[in-house]
């Protein structure tokens, strides 16, 4: 039941980082009102304790709730998930770091100005990580019908 319970978890909050990546590359247009970047304030927080699950219930299936470390340690795919797991992660720190900048002029009630050059990055650094999130599960269900096995 827990090994049912853990995968659940896994899945839940790997949807939850999409929708939520989703919702940030909504809410990220110029101009923006306090109330929109509020919005993606706590949005970004809530995408990084997402990432943290996937991240905690990811590890639990592979060292107590799954097939063991042999087989996924073993599994090329599983390298290449978990580094582009790693890739998302650095590329997500641009749109936080531009979003905690922001924390005193929203404390102060007024509404960030992010630049035309900031605006492309951050959005473009958004697009990226939606592709590679949506690369992860496909390299999932590959490891899972035995491809990638290091060594065959």
């Amino acid at each position: 039941m827990a090994t049912a319970f853990v995968a659940y978890l896994h899945y839940l909050s790997v949807f939850a980082l999409f929708a939520l990546l989703s919702i940030e590359h909504v809410l990220f247009k110029a101009p923006l009102d306090l109330s929109r970047a509020r919005s993606l304030m706590i949005t970004d927080l809530a995408y990084g304790i997402c990432a943290v699950l996937v991240l905690v219930t990811g590890a639990a299936r592979v060292l107590w709730f799954g097939k063991g470390t042999a087989y996924y340690l073993g599994n090329s795919l599983f390298h290449a998930k978990v580094g582009l797991f790693i890739l998302v992660g650095l590329l997500s720190i641009l749109p936080t770091v531009v979003f905690i900048k922001w924390r005193s002029a929203v404390k102060a009630g007024q509404a960030p100005e992010p630049g035309a050059q900031q605006v492309r990055l951050v959005t473009w650094s958004i697009r990226i990580e939606l592709l590679l999130l949506l690369l992860i599960p496909l390299l999932a269900a590959l490891m899972a019908r035995g491809y990638g096995v290091i060594g065959n």
